[in-house]
């Protein structure tokens, strides 16, 4: 069946915006393109009325007294961050949030969770945040200049398919928000996948009605021709395919390809195919 290319699954926007960084000698336009930067990452892309906007952190941020790194601080430390995803989802929901708003990727496995959760029951809420701002990853990727983005379909982000494949668990297209976009609600959406090491399927968010579910058979049972004790064979599209090596003859798109491998070729398989300049379009459990 013919696929679309991978923009449909709603990271071109994300794919092909620059970071927004701030640079030395900004004008007050340019600080206040950092602070909705910082609003829309940092929310999950939630609408935030000008009531709730932070005065104070905002006027502090404007006349140079806190950084962008320190302007995300105070926004995801805030009482509008509090009561609307700290106060209202279970507990491995927001921090699932904490990854994507604030180091812009999915969890990688459940110990990162179990981190995070022991951090909050031992120091709380502030003490939480700070250890994702104040983390090697957040100053090696964003530093005190740049507000953080979505980046968990990249290959520096995520070193597995099931890693890519979890990200869209979490974010469904440019305009999904972290408030809605899911059946579930408040709860988790990467428990089960985590302890598990669970890769989901990855579909369009318009063929997916910009809904995601759970898949409905576990990861560890065997289906489908070729599939190994350990999993499912998984159908992986690819597009826009480019020459990036060197020994490439040309330098021009080729045709979309199609692969079909076991759970335990997941990984090595999305790895091949960044190397070779492809893009991965969907990613789905063959029935």
């Amino acid at each position: 069946m013919p696929f679309g290319p991978a923009s449909q699954l709603g990271v071109a926007r994300f794919d092909e915006t620059p970071p927004v960084e701030l640079l030395p000698g900004y004008d007050p336009i340019e600080a206040e393109t950092v602070i909705q930067a910082v609003y829309r990452q940092v929310l999950g892309n939630a609408y935030v009325m000008e009531s709730e906007r932070l005065s104070v952190p905002e006027s502090k941020f404007k006349s140079g007294e806190l950084s962008v790194r320190e302007f995300v601080r105070a926004v995801a430390k805030s009482d509008l961050y509090r009561s609307r995803f700290f106060d209202v989802c279970a507990r491995y929901r927001y921090t699932e949030l904490n990854f994507r708003h604030l180091l812009g990727r999915a969890p990688y496995d459940l110990e990162e969770m179990r981190a995070h959760s022991t951090t909050l029951d031992t120091a709380g809420f502030e003490a939480d945040v700070d250890s994702y701002i104040d983390s090697a990853e957040y100053q090696d990727t964003f530093g005190e200049d740049t507000v953080p983005f979505l980046r968990g379909y990249q290959t520096e982000a995520c070193t597995s398919m099931v890693q890519f494949t979890h990200f869209f668990e979490l974010v469904r297209g440019a305009s999904s928000s972290s408030k809605k976009s899911n059946l579930a609600g408040g709860k988790p959406r990467l428990n089960g996948l985590l302890i598990n090491q669970t890769p989901t399927s990855v579909v369009s968010p318009a063929s997916a009605g910009g809904l995601f579910q759970n898949p409905p058979l576990g990861a560890r049972t065997r289906q489908g021709f070729g599939a190994s004790s350990n999993g499912k064979v998984y159908r992986v599209e690819v597009t826009s395919y480019r020459a990036n090596a060197v020994n490439r003859v040309s330098k021009f798109r080729r045709s979309n390809k199609t692969y079909i491998v076991p759970y335990e070729q997941l990984s090595a398989t999305y790895q091949r195919v960044h190397r070779e300049g492809g893009v991965i379009a969907s990613v789905t459990a063959v029935s």
